[in-house]
């Protein structure tokens, strides 16, 4: 008995004592160390940790890290000790990765220490505000309710209005006010007007946490001009400007534009900005978590790693081209006549979806949602018509999948077959599709077909019972909304813009006990935009956490984003204010990963174009024969191999007058190069010549299955190849891409790669789940790639875009108001 009592005296001593808040996250404004982390007075965050352990079942390791990002954000908060306080900050996640169970721990760790008043901008729509609000309950009010006064209700009818008494009530020691509110201008007029009619005695004493779910959205001033300010924006600035103790915080997997805006603006002595000044916090990527990278892979450090993680999940299938005009029409004036089709891949992702179904019930997971997405169109007539012709293709064929026999019981079969010899189930084959017919049965008796868009009278609900869904919707599922155990998607809709694409990503996310199940059907286009942005996601996260080891603030360091021709990084509106801050690529190295390898012209004149080089490197060069590596080269050669040289169109980021453009700018740092082929001593020799070469040894280097019109192998330099021209050519494990540049001469190299034709996989079937996950190149003759490595510093390189952040002086502001 003495050894309890004293075990137990010493954890009420550790949950007492202080902590060190770790800031491993953020780039923050040096402020006051006043939150040590939670107390043993503390109410509502240890009620919503057990929450998570004993009803959500969390486990420790997720608990451990959402509890320390929490406070990390709680700890950049503003003290609510003071009586006045103005602090904005902007949290960063990833897409479907569980940012509001960090904003409940916010939300309860903040009311914990003192702040009285959460106000939560939930969305720009009814559907989003009632799910913020049914998950800010259940999470956290109803732990304590008598803790808790609510403005609004968890009912399509219960935002926000004002009080009978038309002003806000004072606060009482030890409980907390909550309002959900959706971004709308009526809503927040009525808030401000509440605000504005509050006693000054009341409005001292309440100490306000503003978070804004979603914050890129609607709440970024979108006007065509600083001196227009479109009225959500204006709402929520007159808000945070009528309260005298305030924290704002916005959260979004998509910041982009939220690092756009103006830190500066020429009325903030009248009204704040929402630039995140105070600090910008980088959520970690949870453990589990499918994201871009994990869906769609990722360019890996040597090009002879054709499998494992950089390869993505085998999850994606690609609808032909001539399905999709069978799916929607893209003409205006043809949606009222159009009727969409079951077309063979869509017929093939509903029978997977049911087969997903069946075989997480006889996992023992029949008490959990189950749903599919289908987003073909933006238009609400459309979403009607494609559940009517889903709902008779399942009324003709049910009875087939019922019996185990006739054509739609074969194609199941078929299905079967394809998807699980790509990806092994975790029931390590002991499961058959005989096995699963009485489960398939319980599915087909409980599915619903429904439409979620903005007009849609019968709507997602997951609150009282276990569903079975397949979802045909527009805009409504494409941001925010989270789908319940989301198996199966089939997405045509796109966007030029990165934050509507990566928001439509509703297929990212947690999939515990059924990682091996889920499917996108997409277009090739759309898989190649995704996985370009999977890298921009993670340049912004690189260089947040570069600044962040510098002890930079959100005012000392503007994030960057760099641009990718053909699509738009945010809308126009909101980037005004950002200035491309460079585009250059000093310190940076580029490589063609993306060839019109079909293209018997463009094939043998990039062959000719690099022999010639090789000739010229040899007359006007230094030639090193072991490997292959000629020295001072002038730059006019290079040049001209560049004009020659035709770059993949399909590249995003690597145009050939991109290039052009940088080395005619820098051409006085760029006089002379170095130049190296980078072949095998062995292997099947190049079907022609490479200059005074003669034949040479060629690489391998397969492509990803899709898409069929250019073969893109993911990678084509390998880390060793940047030492080419170097003294010391060992890598040692670990070593990054910046610390092998700093080893080599600080002079441009170019890299020719002569690639065999043929380029079957090296190692198929390299992958975690054991799938090929290349296909022969098969071109239509031997390739050249190229790799330019360049010197200088990566810091100034890129074509990014970033706002002003030197500080204008109260002179250059007198001078704007003279030239008015």
């Amino acid at each position: 008995m003495e050894v309890d009592l004293a075990t137990a005296l010493r954890a009420v001593e550790t949950s007492l004592r202080e902590i060190e808040i770790l800031r491993r996250n953020s780039l923050a404004k040096v402020s006051e160390d006043w939150y040590t982390g939670p107390k043993g007075t503390d109410r509502h965050w240890p009620a919503l940790k057990g929450f998570l352990e004993n009803t959500k079942n969390w486990d420790h390791e997720s608990i451990e890290s959402i509890d320390a990002s929490s406070a990390e954000i709680v700890s950049l908060l503003a003290n609510p000790a003071h009586d006045q306080f103005r602090c904005r900050g902007l949290v960063v996640g990833y897409v479907q990765s569980g940012k509001t169970a960090n904003m409940t721990a916010v939300i309860a760790k903040a009311v914990d220490a003192g702040y009285n008043f959460i106000v939560l901008l939930g969305g720009v729509t009814k559907k989003l505000r009632v799910q913020t609000q049914r998950r800010i309950e259940n999470d956290i009010v109803n732990r304590h309710r008598e803790l808790w006064q609510l403005y609004t209700e968890a009912e399509e009818g219960g935002d926000f209005s004002r009080p009978a008494n038309r002003q806000f009530t004072m606060p009482v020691q030890g409980r907390a006010q909550l309002a959900v509110i959706k971004k709308e201008t009526r809503r927040l007029a009525a808030f401000l007007a509440t605000i504005e009619h509050t006693p000054p005695t009341v409005l001292k004493s309440l100490k306000t946490l503003i978070i804004d779910d979603e914050c890129d959205q609607a709440s970024v001033n979108a006007a065509s001009n600083d001196n227009d300010i479109t009225r959500i924006n204006e709402r929520i600035r007159r808000i945070i400007r009528a309260l005298p103790a305030v924290s704002y915080v916005g959260y979004t997997a998509t910041p982009f534009a939220n690092v756009f805006i103006e830190p500066f603006p020429h009325n903030k002595d009248e009204l704040d900005d929402l630039y995140p000044e105070d600090f910008i916090t980088d959520l970690p990527r949870p453990a589990d978590y499918f994201g871009a990278q994990e869906v769609f892979g990722f360019d890996p450090d040597d090009a002879e790693s054709e499998g494992g993680e950089a390869a993505g999940l085998d999850m994606i299938r690609i609808i032909p081209g001539e399905e999709i005009a069978l799916i929607r029409s893209t003409k205006r004036d043809a949606q009222a006549t159009f009727l969409p089709e079951i077309t063979p891949q869509l017929e093939r992702a509903v029978l997977w979806f049911l087969v997903t179904c069946a075989i997480r019930r006889r996992r023992g997971q029949d008490d959990v949602h189950m749903t599919m997405l289908v987003h073909t169109s933006q238009y609400v007539v459309q979403h009607d018509r494609m559940a009517g012709v889903i709902k008779g293709w399942l009324a003709e064929n049910n009875n087939s999948l019922l019996a185990g026999t006739g054509a739609a019981w074969d194609t199941l079969a078929d299905v079967w077959e394809e998807e699980t010899g790509r990806v092994p189930l975790l029931d390590n084959g002991e499961v058959t599709l005989e096995e699963l017919r009485p489960f398939l049965s319980q599915v087909i008796s409980v599915l619903e077909v429904v439409v979620e868009n903005g007009q849609s009278v019968e709507r997602l609900d997951y609150e009282e019972t276990t569903k079975t869904y397949i979802v045909v919707g527009g805009s409504v599922l494409a941001r925010g909304l989270t789908l319940e155990g989301l198996a199966v998607s089939f997405f045509l809709r796109t966007s030029q813009q990165y934050d509507t694409l990566l928001q439509m990503g509703r297929w990212f996310g947690f999939r515990k006990g059924y990682a091996d199940l889920p499917r996108l059907w997409t277009t090739s286009n759309l898989a190649a935009n995704f996985r370009a942005l999977a890298r921009i996601e993670e340049e912004i996260r690189e260089d947040i956490a570069v600044y962040r080891d510098r002890n930079a603030t959100p005012l000392d360091f503007a994030v960057r984003v760099r641009s990718i021709p053909g699509m738009a990084i945010t809308a126009a509106a909101k980037m005004r204010h950002a200035y491309r801050t460079s585009i250059s690529f000093e310190g940076k190295h580029v490589q063609t990963i993306r060839f019109d390898h079909r293209s018997a012209r463009t094939v043998a004149d990039n062959w000719s174009a690099a022999s010639r080089l090789v000739d010229e490197c040899h007359e006007q060069g230094e030639h090193n024969a072991d490997v292959a590596v000629f020295a001072s080269v002038p730059l006019p050669v290079i040049r001209q191999f560049l004009v020659s040289f035709n770059i993949c169109d399909r590249h995003l980021d690597l145009k050939r007058n991109m290039l052009l453009g940088y080395i005619d700018q820098s051409a006085s740092d760029l006089k002379w190069w170095n130049v190296g082929v980078v072949a095998p001593r062995e292997g099947t020799l190049s079907a022609r010549e490479l200059g005074f070469l003669g034949r040479v040894h060629t690489n391998k280097r397969s492509r990803l299955p899709e898409p069929e019109d250019y073969a893109d192998i993911k990678a084509l330099m390998s880390k060793r190849d940047i030492l080419l021209d170097a003294d010391d050519r060992t890598v040692a494990a670990g070593e990054s891409w910046p610390e092998l540049k700093a080893r080599r001469p600080q002079v441009p190299l170019l890299l020719l790669y002569p690639i065999e034709a043929k380029s079957a996989p090296v190692r198929p079937g390299t992958s975690h789940d054991g799938r090929p996950t290349r296909v022969a190149l098969d071109a239509v003759g031997d390739l050249i790639g190229i790799g330019l490595v360049f010197p200088g510093s990566p810091d100034r390189a890129g074509g990014y875009y970033s706002v002003e952040l030197d500080v204008p002086t109260p002179e250059q502001l007198e001078g704007d108001e003279e030239e008015q």
